[in-house]
């Protein structure tokens, strides 16, 4: 066990360094002078200003080098300022990813919780009515982009019913209910696609799973078919499942620009493509390099979860 999760804790490393390189690197190729992006219009550009802010941000100095001092400041937690806002990237990253990751999750444990009786309903009837009605369902949800959803919320909800707010954020400091009410829709808008995605997987693994020896001895031993579906045939059928939600959740945390900007969200991925606009090259490098290490951690524990869940793994 050790050994394992000393691996993992390399490959943890190894994967923040590369990611944190090539996001450097590609943001330093970007074209155009990043000074130029940084002062305003109509501010003078005078040689003293101009060589302040290069010197400020190490411009002048080789890539590698520049890289270095970036990276031993983020280690100790110092991600830079923004030069268009002048505010710390680490408390910038502090004050919305609640918010991203909040609707991340929600959308993810909506999505499972649609998706687990469609795939089990589905093998279970495999070619049945009920089969059929639900991959319909998923292609259906599979097919409509989350935008287009979102608006359909917006225009149902919103605008038809006067039942929910389409715009703004309470967080989860101003109570439940109001908090609920702003994240249902933009996190229901992004589920279905999961949904779609999880159900069609859980089907498949879990047919497989029906055609085990084990699961047919339980089904001879007079066991409930609800008994076996979701006690013995559903966890083995699960790791495939796991896997991917785990992937969504952490890809979710820089993917929800779109939904964020249609109900006007102060979330991670809207910040993020306002600073790639404004050429803020700090906060760029700072809300990537930390939307990396999110998603290889939830890699990460997801890996490790699959031994929870297996004793298969376990034994191995």
């Amino acid at each position: 066990m050790a050994k394992v999760l000393a691996l993992r804790l390399v490959r943890l490393v190894a994967t923040l360094l590369a990611v944190s390189f090539l996001t450097f690197v590609m943001t330093a190729l970007l074209p155009g002078d990043p000074v130029n992006a940084i002062l305003p219009p109509d501010s003078p550009r005078d040689e003293a200003t101009v060589e302040r802010i290069r010197e400020e941000l190490n411009l002048n100095e080789p890539l590698i080098i520049r890289y270095g001092i970036w990276l031993g400041d983020a280690v100790t937690g110092d991600l830079g300022r923004s030069f268009v806002t002048d505010q710390p990237v680490a408390d910038t990253i502090k004050q919305r990813i609640p918010v991203t990751a909040q609707l991340a999750l929600f959308a993810v444990a909506l999505a499972l919780l649609m998706a687990i009786p469609m795939g089990v309903i589905g093998a279970y009837r495999q070619g049945g009515k009920a089969d059929q009605v639900t991959s319909a369902g998923a292609q259906i949800a599979l097919s409509v982009p989350n935008f287009i959803v979102g608006i359909m919320l917006i225009w149902l909800l919103t605008v038809k019913f006067n039942l929910l707010p389409s715009t703004g954020w309470n967080r989860i400091s101003e109570g439940i209910g109001p908090n609920l009410k702003t994240a249902i829709l933009p996190a229901f808008a992004l589920s279905l696609t999961q949904m779609a995605i999880f159900s069609r997987l859980l089907r498949s693994d879990m047919i497989a799973t029906l055609q085990e020896n084990f699961v047919l001895s339980a089904r001879a031993k007079g066991l409930k078919d609800r008994y076996v579906l979701f006690r013995h045939a559903l966890r083995p059928s699960s790791l495939s499942l796991i896997t991917i939600a785990g992937i969504n959740f952490g890809a979710l945390l820089g993917g929800t620009v779109v939904i964020e900007t249609l109900f006007a969200l102060p979330g991670l991925g809207f910040r993020l493509i306002n600073a790639i606009s404004q050429r803020d090259i700090i906060v760029i490098q700072g809300i990537t390099v930390f939307i990396a290490t999110a998603y290889v951690v939830v890699n990460t524990l997801v890996d490790l979860l699959y031994l929870a869940i297996d004793p298969r793994i376990r034994k191995s």
